[in-house]
Order: structure tokens, then sequence, then C-alpha cells
């Protein structure tokens, strides 16, 4: 458990570390495009509303591929991430490797202006973000 729960979902959950400054999303299961849009815009919502400058994105539990959301990602919702002033994103990997290669994916388009690490565990990734 890391800091207040936000939100609790089939397919997401939501906590918010204020101490850390730090919003902890766990992926949950199989994701499409439309579990993908929902999971993002109340990562942005929280993001807003907490002010947190690090997001720590875990797709430990993600099975199968999301990759017909990656641009989206990318280019829609990762530059209003920015906007709303986060400025570290660490992403844990799934061990499913279709969820795996639809981060990559998303990666790929290229992010600016926010700082991206992946990791393939979770502990490294709270390790960076304290780091940061």
């Amino acid at each position: 458990m890391h800091g207040k729960l936000l939100t609790n979902e089939p397919h997401i959950t939501i906590q918010c570390d204020v101490v850390n400054d730090t919003l902890y999303a766990q992926w949950l299961g199989e994701q499409t495009e439309a579990t993908v849009l929902d999971g993002c815009e109340k990562i942005l919502k929280f993001m807003i509303i907490y002010r947190c400058t690090k997001l720590l994105n875990d797709n430990t539990h993600v099975t199968g591929m999301w990759s017909d959301a990656a641009e989206w990602v990318a280019l829609d919702w990762i530059p209003r991430m920015t906007k709303a002033g986060c400025k570290f994103l660490a992403h844990v990997y799934s061990p499913d490797v279709y969820a795996r290669l639809s981060a990559d994916k998303a990666i790929e388009y290229g992010v600016k202006e926010m700082m991206v690490a992946t990791f393939k565990g979770r502990e490294a990734a709270e390790e960076w973000l304290m780091a940061v």
C-alpha cells in the first residue's frame, strides 16, 4: 500500500503518496483500448488534483496486447500529463511479451519533456523515483 487509495477498479488501482509526490497506477489483467483510455484519464485527473510530479506505472499484472492505444498514449496523453506537471514516469514492464511490446510501441513514438525509465520490477522503479 502506498498512500491514499484513489480508485480501485477491475482494470486499474490508483494510489497517491503525497509525501513522495508520487502517483501509483497498478494496471490489472487484459487491457483494451477502452480500459487504457479510461485508466489514463483517471491518472491524469489525479495528477492534476494532487499535483504530483512522479508516476509509477505498474504493468506487472497486465496481459495481452494494447498497442491500438499506444499512439494515443504517446501523442495525446503524455503531453497532457507533462502539462499537468508530471516530470518522471517509471514504467514497470509486464512479464507478458505482448503487453511489453505495446509499452515499447508507446515509448518509441518519443516522449519529450518527461523522463521515462522502464523497469522489470517494481522495487527498482520505486528506488529510481525516490532518487530523482
